[in-house]
């Protein structure tokens, strides 16, 4: 398993920096568009459309409202982003109440549009980040890893109280904790690359604690759905690794609320 992890992670990491940061523009938007759709693929199933013409429907429907998008030039509209940042909300509220709250979204039809409004927003999000020049996408990228990094080592060795034993029984909060070091840290490295004011450092550093925050309630989420529909892996696109939600996961609520806060004008 090691191995094949490693030879998959040999082609995955450079195709992703090219496409993420070599690209822009339409290649861009259709790169990332590419990426959101076999997240959708597999949020299908998430949603319990386990295969044949039913489980496409939903990823050709999101494929339509990208192309609507991108025609009128909505692909990187806030309001997207809005309708992101609700949706997580509602995200999150199911995620703490699980199991209670089951009946709310347990339905296939739920699910699908859980699945809206977290996969359409973060290919806006996407967009919003790589037109404003690429330093705030590799930042996004960077605070969602550190998070993970930060998470695991101080889990590992100081971690005694679980977050959400129900969603993800190896999480803990000392975990979430050592993650939001990590990443202000990363926050005040980039404040000073960029060249920030003191307003806007501060300003940074709060918005880091929140998509931090987000990235861990993206991550559950999938534990949920996961745990819901009885699966260890979102599919098995990627040997080694699992699927494409289990890598983007906190991407997917990370990326649209650090856009959705970056055009606040911290970043400018």
């Amino acid at each position: 398993m090691l191995k094949q992890r490693i030879l998959t992670a040999a082609w995955l990491a450079p195709l992703a920096l090219v496409g993420l940061f070599g690209l822009d523009g339409v290649a861009f938007a259709l790169f990332t568009a590419a990426i959101v759709l076999l997240g959708a693929w597999e949020w299908a199933n998430l949603a319990g459309l386990e295969a044949g013409a039913r489980r496409l429907k939903p990823v050709l429907g999101l494929a339509v409202l990208m192309a609507l998008l991108g025609l009128t030039g909505q692909h990187q509209a806030s309001w997207v982003l809005w309708l992101g940042a609700l949706g997580w909300l509602l995200n999150l509220r199911w995620v703490v109440g699980y199991p209670s709250r089951l009946a709310q979204w347990g339905s296939t039809g739920m699910r699908l549009a859980m699945g809206l409004w977290v996969l359409l927003p973060a290919w806006v999000g996407f967009n919003a980040l790589r037109e404003a020049g690429g330093v705030w996408l590799l930042f996004v990228l960077l605070l969602v890893w550190g998070a993970d990094v930060g998470a695991y080592f101080v889990g590992k060795s100081l971690g005694k109280r679980k977050l959400a034993p129900r969603v993800s029984p190896g999480k803990t909060r000392e975990g979430v904790i050592g993650g939001l070091v990590v990443t202000e840290l990363l926050a005040l490295v980039f404040a000073d690359w960029q060249a920030l004011s003191f307003g806007a450092t501060l300003a940074l550093l709060a918005a880091t604690a929140v998509v931090t925050l987000a990235s861990v309630v993206g991550d559950l989420l999938e534990s949920m759905l996961k745990r819901h529909r009885g699966i260890k892996d979102s599919s098995q696109l990627l040997p080694g690794h699992g699927g494409v939600l289990d890598r983007i996961d906190s991407l997917c609520a990370a990326v649209p609320l650090f856009a959705l806060l970056q055009v606040g004008g911290f970043g400018a």
